[in-house]
């Protein structure tokens, strides 16, 4: 059985976006709408340290998105079954069968993962992105798919392959040999909010 996950490495990560903006092209986003985005660990603003100069402060970078969890909140919580999680592990929604309920967005403990989509609209009157990337409808949620029209041919999700840091690792967390789990085998990490049982599949390697 294939479970799969990513693991990013936090000290090589460096806010750059491109993985974001790789995501909303591949996927042809609507405006506003962002599935991955970049984070800032430290002061109260993007790109600044915490803690007291000179010698205590600190900032670190990681990205946010879909944690593709073991026990997803989600598909629990949705009425009509468009919150799914596939046999490989990755959780999906179904537009065709979504009401917009928002559900998924009140039981997910990871605020700001998942977009309740009103109007979609683009900047260009064309498609971007891959032909095989999902629809977005109005009044349905979507999120990271972990690019699975790519993984469904055999390709790295759009973020992996584009990191200029080589910060993001992707594969099968069932298999020992995979680099993933080496990585995640031979490093310390963070899951976030492990506490809430969702058994969320992104690593953060310190």
């Amino acid at each position: 059985m294939t479970r799969y996950g990513m693991a990013i490495d936090t000290n090589r990560c460096s806010a750059c976006n491109n993985c974001a903006m790789t995501c909303k092209v591949e996927n042809n986003l609507s405006e506003g709408v962002w599935w991955n985005t970049a984070r800032t660990e430290g002061g109260e603003y993007r790109y600044t340290p915490g803690g007291e100069y000179p010698n205590d402060l600190k900032m670190t970078f990681f990205t946010f998105a879909c944690q593709h969890c073991d026990n997803p909140a989600c598909v629990g919580a949705c009425p009509t079954g468009a919150s799914q999680k596939r046999e490989d592990g990755i959780v999906i929604v179904d537009a065709s069968i979504c009401i917009g309920c928002d559900s998924c967005i009140a039981a997910c403990p990871y605020e700001g993962v998942r977009t309740h989509l009103e109007n979609p609209s683009w900047c260009f009157d064309f498609n971007m992105g891959d032909c095989a990337a999902p629809t977005h409808l109005a009044n349905t949620v979507e999120k990271c798919t972990l690019c699975s029209h790519r993984i469904d041919r055999g390709e790295l999700p759009a973020c992996v392959e584009i990191c200029q840091s080589q910060a993001r690792y992707f594969g099968d967390l069932d298999d020992p040999e995979s680099e993933v789990s080496k990585l995640i085998a031979e490093r310390d990490y963070d899951l976030l909010l492990e506490d809430q049982g969702t058994g969320p599949n992104v690593y953060y390697l310190k």
